[in-house]
């Protein structure tokens, strides 16, 4: 009504054909070719990207909807799929993968190959379409198939969607449809009789025939191609930037330069206003008496299964058991510690005992909802010195599979075969080629937890797990693998007989006591199976060091990061800090790096053990978002705020606190809380001082910046030539890849 009167009743109404059109058939194969930059040190044969697509059918077909989600799974996504293993045997990329986009009018999938040598184009292509020839000649694995649907349909059964609200990630597939026909919001969201009509349909052609149909006969593809290019962002790319600028200037009148101007001063005074208070006054809000008092409950309770300790968390998971069999790495000596994330990166992708590791990842995906491994690192809340380093099996699986999937975790942990060189060199290049991916395109994340390592021995220990060094240590076995292919097999097989002994476990479990019946009886047998015997033990405590490091790569932007510890300066980790966070990263960072400077993003974290860190995401500054972290302290400590804001920066606090959780994701808070040290006391505790934080509470917080801030741990991901004009701020600087 209100937009109708002050707005919409001013206009004359038109009738506008918003339909969304599918694109017309191509009637052949389209070629695309594009560059991307890549660092002066890179081999270009060694990092393009090929990727073949095509359209598969139209999103309002509720049965080809979910039909595709299984032919990706048995034709190239599971482990030991076929198109996949023929390209890997090929040496088409480093990293195979393909991918199903169901969410538009015009559905598409695409085989993609990344970190190959573009001239393999018309190989890649070729390949691809003998071997989806020969499938639809021969037929699908039906065992691959049911394993492909038993894997989709216990995650649609299950729908956990991780900290995000069901009723959000159901309403956003309801878009899947509804966007495009106003009578179907529901039919992606109700598709029980889809899965049982499909496990009908496996084995009869079904599959074969939506190859046949849409991969092959379909003219409707492209070939998209990825070259890389020395130089682009430091020459071509500037240059032609600054050309066309330049360009458009000269043509422009003095009128037309003094409007853009006066333009620029216009958008800055609007950043810098603020909004009225009588504005701001109409928006309803809670009080801050609208919100709970309590903290979430820790729900644990120490047990036994057998003589291995045992965790419990007695929650009802609709008849799924959450199973974690956490060992400890302790008992690692230093000179494998290196070869920890190796092992975790093979595990359940090799041959064992029973089954090639495609036959293996259909019997995991068959008989459970998923197993998996991990290594996860639990500091202590108390001294961040000390914690507890894991690598972790996982398991979801119905009560009544349960001796199922112990058998599969012991097989995985037991009789994996680390001689089987050609699929280590798959499974590393792989994982390089993913690690490197996700460094360049999650840079600070990369960034802070480099930057934490230079504090504490956890943060040393966690960035030789997972970190550069990890990664280095993949890029250089992938690269020289004859050389290293010995070292890397006998450093498995001894960390696989150093940490899977029952002296290491700790069962963690997640359901009712009907599911831990039966688990606390097949964790004995497990046990019985583990290593027993004398190995080569030892323990890796690593000597933090402080650095100043500059990581340099071909990207446009930059991901800056400092960081440091306030608890060991003596401050304790206070609730408020949670309020800082929130105010930090919407408002101070927000406004300055975010608004003002043009990064995509920033953040600030303040652990309970006292790791605290400002960084930036796809930021064009360097020094400049720099001085805005120095400058922070001082801005909180002349904090100033009325009853309305501090209540939103309680709201938003409190509203990460209270995320809705998942039967398994409130099992592993609860973990996590144990192995960290943390009680229900400190929990309430901290609430406390949130609900009851005042602007004083706030001030002198700036504290806790100075002291965190002291240590002045600063590492920088990204763009080679600013992070070398800025030379003098680091200690070191060198090429990420």
């Amino acid at each position: 009504m209100f937009l109708d009167e002050k707005y919409l009743s001013a206009f004359e109404k038109l009738e506008i054909d918003s339909r969304i059109r599918e694109q017309e058939p191509f009637p052949a194969l389209r070629r695309v070719v594009r560059e991307y930059p890549v660092s002066d040190e890179a081999r270009e044969e060694e990092c393009g990207y090929l990727s073949y697509n095509m359209t598969a059918g139209d999103c309002l077909d509720r049965e080809l909807y979910v039909a595709f989600q299984i032919l990706d799974y048995a034709l190239c996504s599971a482990p030991g799929a076929p198109l996949k293993q023929v390209l890997l045997d090929h040496s088409m990329g480093k990293d195979v993968y393909s991918e199903y986009d169901n969410g538009i009018q015009q559905p598409f999938f695409s085989i993609m190959a990344s970190d190959t040598d573009v001239s393999k184009e018309q190989e890649f292509v070729e390949l691809v379409n003998r071997e989806m020839g020969r499938i639809v000649k021969e037929g699908f694995d039906r065992k691959a198939l049911l394993a492909g649907i038993n894997h989709f349909e216990f995650r649609y059964r299950e729908a956990d969607f991780g900290s995000y609200p069901k009723g959000l990630m159901y309403g956003l597939q309801m878009l899947d449809s509804w966007l495009y026909a106003d009578d179907k919001p529901f039919i992606h969201v109700e598709a029980n009789n889809i899965y049982a009509g499909l496990r009908e349909k496996a084995g009869e052609g079904y599959f074969e025939g939506l190859v046949q149909t849409y991969l092959i006969d379909n003219p409707h593809k492209s070939v998209v191609v990825l070259k890389p290019k020395k130089g682009m962002v430091q020459q071509d790319l500037l240059q032609g930037r600054s050309g066309r600028a330049a360009k458009r200037k000269a043509g422009m009148s003095p009128e037309q330069l003094a409007e853009i101007v006066d333009g620029q001063q216009a958008l800055k005074a609007y950043q810098e206003q603020e909004d009225k208070q009588e504005d701001l006054a109409r928006i309803p809000m809670l009080a801050r008496e609208d919100i709970g008092r309590e903290a979430r409950k820790l729900v644990n309770e120490e047990t036994r299964a057998g003589d291995i300790p045992a965790l419990r968390h007695n929650l009802f998971t609709n008849g799924i058991a959450y199973i974690r069999m956490i060992f400890s790495l302790d008992r690692v000596p230093e000179r494998l510690y290196p070869y920890v994330g190796v092992l975790n990166a093979c595990l359940g992708l090799l041959n064992t005992e029973h089954y090639s590791y495609a036959q293996l990842s259909n019997e995991i995906d068959l008989n459970t909802g998923g197993i998996g491994s991990g290594n996860n690192l639990y500091s202590n809340v108390e001294n961040i010195d000390m914690f507890r380093a894991t690598l972790e099996l996982k398991a979801k699986v119905l009560y009544g599979n349960i001796p199922k999937a112990m058998e599969l975790l012991r097989e995985i942990a037991m009789t994996s075969d680390f001689r089987d060189e050609k699929r280590l060199l798959e499974i590393v290049s792989e994982g390089q080629s993913q690690m490197q991916s996700q460094m360049a395109s999650r840079g600070d994340r990369t960034a802070l937890n480099r930057a934490l390592a230079y504090g504490s021995v956890s943060g040393a220990v966690r960035e030789t797990l997972t970190g550069i060094p990890f990664f280095r240590l993949l890029t250089r076995i992938q690269s020289h693998f004859e050389e290293e292919k010995e070292a890397l097999m006998q450093a498995l097989e001894e960390l696989a007989a150093i940490i899977f002994r029952r002296e290491n476990l700790l069962l963690d479990y997640v359901g009712t006591q009907e599911g831990w019946e039966k688990l606390e009886e097949e964790t004995s047998r497990f046990a019985g199976k583990l290593y027993e015997g004398s190995a080569d033990t030892g323990s890796y405590r690593p000597v933090p060091q402080r650095k100043q490091e500059g990581f340099m790569t071909a990207g446009q932007v930059l991901y800056v990061c400092r960081a440091g510890n306030f608890k060991k300066k003596g401050l304790p980790y206070k609730g408020t800090l949670r309020f800082l966070q929130m105010m930090m990263r919407y408002d101070y960072l927000w406004v300055n790096i975010r608004v003002k400077g043009g990064a995509y993003g920033c953040s600030c974290s303040f652990g309970r053990s006292g790791e605290s860190g400002f960084s930036s995401y796809r930021d064009p500054n360097l020094k400049n978002t720099v001085d805005i972290y120095e400058k922070a302290a001082e801005t909180v400590e002349k904090f100033t705020a009325d009853e309305r804001v501090m209540t939103q920066y309680i709201i938003g606090a409190v509203s990460e606190m209270d995320t809705p959780m998942n039967p398994a994701a409130y099992g592993l808070f609860s973990l996590s809380a144990y192995l960290c040290g943390i009680s229900q006391e400190m929990l309430d505790q901290e609430r406390a001082q949130l609900l009851g934080a005042t602007q004083e509470d706030i001030r002198e917080l700036a504290a806790y910046i100075r002291a965190f801030m002291q240590d002045d741990f600063l590492c920088v991901v990204g763009n080679a030539q600013k992070i070398k004009e800025e030379k003098e701020m680091f200690l070191t600087a060198e090429n990420l890849f």
